[in-house]
């Protein structure tokens, strides 16, 4: 398949070549050792660039800041003068040379998917974050060597093995996309849909490995249906049980996941592990090949806008809740609990009222992974609202339809106008293939949930298909707008919800609570506390705001809910049921117990 081009696109004309060597010797000091030769330069200088962040997850991560031990020397070992251009530009004196080596470590010791790590059981790195991209040289094969420490550490990654222990990239972007597992992990091979799958997992576990296998298979198989087949000749997953991490990094034939080495024996747990499989596979359509033009190619260098990542990430966090519902991984009940904890979290961030959702996906690379104590108040998530989003356009679709049409016809028709041939896609041409499988005009619809922040509409669509939300209002007591967390046995204000009483009050984040009313109270027992009183009655409380005693006092608002939960409806329409039927594939009847 094409790769993405990056932003370099000139294609020289001389025979240049790139080989990179990584060595590991002392894997325990977490420094990855990096050998770049590069032949067949006949120029005056040699320009690196260490990309600043890595696709698929927008933000600038400053790769550079990890690199030590820098030099550079002719092939025959005589040392080249250089200096830093800027922060991820290293500029090198290459004249009367046909050769350059380049060495230089960067420091691993960051378990996620984005970045690299390196210890004593271990190695696993990312392409952005170890690599330099040669301007104008991006379009050229490069080789990577790797040296193992120990005989018995093996290799994972889905570029060509061109010789023991020796890969090659065709290009850059290809490099950056396919992250490296070297160790001692354990290696599991299937087939689905007639091609070659693996899954390599690194860390102990309580996970069932044939259960995941298996479960897996499902998913590439519902995958695979909707998209008419794999685009891809062999697969592979890449899986690290940690400590607590969570996470997942999506590339063109390989995915890497991180997952709480515990987090399988407890359904609600796996259901969430087989939807981050769901979700990340359901990637190497969505955003690798389905992309918006501003991705079509990369800057490693900066930040790459784009307004459409509610639909490269929302629908895809759609996909992942029902995709494995469809493979049977969990019940219908299941799905509409999965849908119902999303609507929750949707409902209960005030930040919905504030940004837009193409704000919140052009801003993705200030705000959503930069989070502060005020960001529920003033930002969405577009997963969260894309995937919000996204469902309103599914019942949307099936209602007008008659389920004759869904979302998958709209993912379909991507695939075959932008995805097979990887062209990237414009915000209006995306409107308009969802609106030609609508079957309407979706103007209005675009202004107000996309580019605006009116409430999304969820008893209307609802209805089409039977269901209401219920909320737990009646059981909340009177609304304070404070969530407090312990911290060294202190009740520390965490979050304060904006224009609630406790905002007016003055109270921030931070702030250590103390009493209401006199009375001694904790985290755990603040909402309990709250149940004493009424709507309208005044409390007052005491917090440590900056190491000052202060105590306020200040009327309670009326209840908030704090769950939602999608129900039946008492007595559904003959149209409500067929609509919930042809959704789901099961009588909407069956859930009015629920």
């Amino acid at each position: 398949m094409k790769a993405a081009n990056s932003i370099q696109t000139h294609q020289p004309s001389t025979s240049v070549a790139i080989a990179y060597q990584v060595a590991m010797s002392q894997p325990e000091s977490h420094l990855f050792e990096v050998t770049l030769e590069v032949t067949g330069w006949e120029r005056d200088f040699l320009d690196l660039k260490l990309p600043v962040w890595t696709p698929g997850s927008y933000l600038v991560r400053e790769y550079a800041k990890h690199v030590q031990d820098f030099s550079a020397a002719t092939v025959e070992g005589m040392p080249l003068s250089w200096h830093k251009a800027s922060k991820n530009h290293w500029k090198i004196e290459t004249p009367s040379t046909s050769g350059v080596v380049v060495r230089y470590r960067v420091f691993a010791a960051e378990l996620t998917v984005r970045t690299n790590h390196l210890d004593s059981t271990h190695g696993y790195f990312n392409g952005a974050a170890l690599f330099f991209l040669i301007p104008g040289f991006d379009r050229i094969p490069i080789d990577v060597a790797i040296v193992v420490p120990q005989p018995d550490w093996q290799i994972a990654t889905t570029l060509p093995e061109i010789a023991p222990h020796r890969f090659q990239a065709p290009d850059f972007d290809t490099l950056v996309d396919s992250p490296f597992e070297i160790g001692t992990h354990a290696k599991y091979e299937f087939e689905s849909c007639g091609k070659p799958h693996e899954f390599v997992i690194w860390g102990r576990g309580n996970l069932e490995t044939e259960k995941i296998l298996a479960d897996t298979d499902r998913i590439i198989q519902v995958e695979a249906g909707l998209f008419g087949g794999l685009p891809y000749d062999r697969y592979l997953f890449l899986l690290h049980l940690s400590a607590g991490g969570f996470g997942g990094l999506e590339h063109k034939d390989s995915c890497s996941l991180n997952y709480p080495r515990l987090g399988f024996r407890q359904p609600d747990k796996y259901n969430r592990f087989m939807q981050l499989v769901a979700h990340e596979f359901f990637h190497l359509w969505n955003v690798k090949r389905i992309r918006p033009k501003a991705l079509e190619t990369f800057d490693y260098e900066g930040e790459n806008y784009t307004p459409s990542l509610w639909f490269c990430e929302g629908i895809t966090s759609y996909y992942d809740t029902i995709i494995p519902y469809r493979a049977k991984i969990y019940d219908t009940k299941t799905f509409l609990k999965i849908l119902s904890q999303d609507i929750t979290r949707f409902l209960t961030t005030p930040g919905r009222r504030v940004q837009p959702l193409s704000e919140s996906s052009w801003d993705a690379w200030i705000k959503l992974y930069r989070r502060d104590a005020n960001s529920d108040n003033c930002q969405i998530s577009y997963y969260l609202k894309g995937a919000m989003v996204a469902f309103l356009l599914e019942l949307k679709i099936r209602n007008s339809s008659q389920n004759q049409a869904s979302l998958d016809d709209v993912m379909r028709q991507m695939w075959q106008q932008f995805g097979k041939d990887e062209v990237g896609f414009t915000p209006t041409e995306l409107k308009s293939v969802i609106e030609s499988v609508a079957g309407e005009k979706l103007d209005d619809f675009f202004a107000r949930y996309l580019h605006g922040t009116e409430e999304l509409p969820f008893e209307e669509y609802l209805s089409y298909f039977g269901l209401k939300i219920k909320d737990d209002r009646a059981e909340q007591p009177p609304f304070l707008g404070l969530k407090v967390t312990t911290k060294n046995e202190r009740a520390i204000v965490q979050f304060v919800e904006v224009n609630s009483p406790a905002q007016q009050l003055g109270i921030e984040p931070g702030d250590e609570l103390l009493a209401i009313d006199g009375l001694r109270v904790g985290a755990e027992q603040l909402a309990d506390r709250l149940k004493d009183y009424q709507t309208g009655d005044t409390i007052a409380i005491s917090v440590f705001h900056q190491d000052e005693l202060r105590t306020v006092s200040t009327p309670l608002a009326e209840p908030r809910p704090t769950r939602y939960k999608l129900v039946a409806l008492e007595q559904p329409t003959p149209e409500q049921a067929n609509n919930f039927e042809g959704w789901l594939g099961v009588s909407l009847s069956s859930m009015q117990q629920n």
